[in-house]
Formats: structure tokens, sequence, C-alpha cells
């Protein structure tokens, strides 16, 4: 059985996301997109799910999912009630709604290890408080043409350069990035 907070711990965890309460509704939104709202009780929620596919989806297991009011069905949106879904299922559905809100580049972070997406989003935000404890002390970083090691001149070059796009491969050693290749 799934709740709001599981939905929202998936949600969170993702770049770009940001909760937001509007009109009595929580929702998780990238920018101004919301990819995911909870109904006011939050036993239900709404996701974005491509339009085509949608009725097909409702029709495979009709006990959990159902189509939006008809005012929203303009929307690539769905519905389902949060209990019947599988911690799995959700956070599939969850990360499909996300990838539909954000460039294509940031697709695969949450198939990355754990701290990839996590350090990826704080450079993004130039949180370099947050970025350090994610980083191994022997860290090897490969950004196309430059190859760093060494925590302290990642993140002395991450601070004069633009973010750079996410990696291709992670290496993960004792919860810290240990190799990051782009």
């Amino acid at each position: 059985m799934v709740s709001s907070d599981d939905v929202r711990r998936v949600g969170l965890a993702l770049p770009r996301t940001h909760e937001r309460m509007v009109r009595g509704r929580w929702k998780l939104r990238v920018g101004q997109i919301v990819y995911v709202a909870f109904s006011r009780d939050e036993l239900s929620m709404g996701f974005g799910y491509p339009r085509a596919e949608r009725d097909g989806l409702v029709d495979s297991d009709p006990e959990t999912f159902f189509l939006p009011p008809t005012a929203d069905l303009r929307y690539q949106w769905v519905c389902a009630h949060l209990a019947r879904l599988e911690q799995d299922e959700m956070r599939e559905l969850v990360t499909d709604a996300w990838r539909m809100c954000v460039p294509k580049m940031l697709h695969e972070l949450p198939e990355q290890p754990a701290p990839a997406a996590a350090v990826w989003a704080a450079i993004e935000r130039q949180e370099w408080g947050e970025v350090r404890p994610l980083l191994h002390p022997s860290l090897h970083w490969t950004d196309r043409t430059v190859s760093l090691r060494g925590r302290s001149a990642v993140l002395a070059h991450l601070q004069g350069h633009p973010t750079p796009r996410p990696p291709r491969e992670v290496e993960v050693r004792d919860g810290q990035v240990y190799r990051w290749v782009r």
C-alpha cells in the first residue's frame, strides 16, 4: 500500500522537483509544470501520463486508475487510488511523469546509483555544502575533455564553470560518488 508520503519521497528526490500547496491540494512540480497532484484527502493522486495511452491504463485496472474530471481531459493526466498501488508501480509512474517535464538529458538520472541525482541537483542549485559530503575524497571526474581527480579539485572546477550535464556512468563507494563519467 502506498501513501502520499511515499510518493513525496520519490518525487522530491528527483532533480528540479519542489512541492507547493495550490488551492488546498499539494502538488509536485518542475518549474511551473505539475506532474503529480494529490486529492485533498491525499488518498488519490493525479499524474502526468501520455494522453494516447491513458485509456489503456485505465482499462487495464479500473479499480486503481481513473480519468480526471471532464474539464481536465484535455491534459495528459490520469488518476490513481494510492492504496491500490504497489511501491514499484508508484515509483515508475511518478518517475515517468517527472520525465515528461524535464529535459531529456535528465531522464537517466533516476536509474543511476542513489547519490548521483542528489549530486547533480545540488550542483545545479550551486549548493556546494550539500555536494561535498556526497563526493568521495578520491573522486575521478571526467566530463568530455576535462578529467580531474580529487573532491577539492572537482569542486573548485565546478564553481567556476556552468553546470555539467548529468553523468552517463557513476561508481559509488562508501555511499559517495567515486567515479563520474560524462
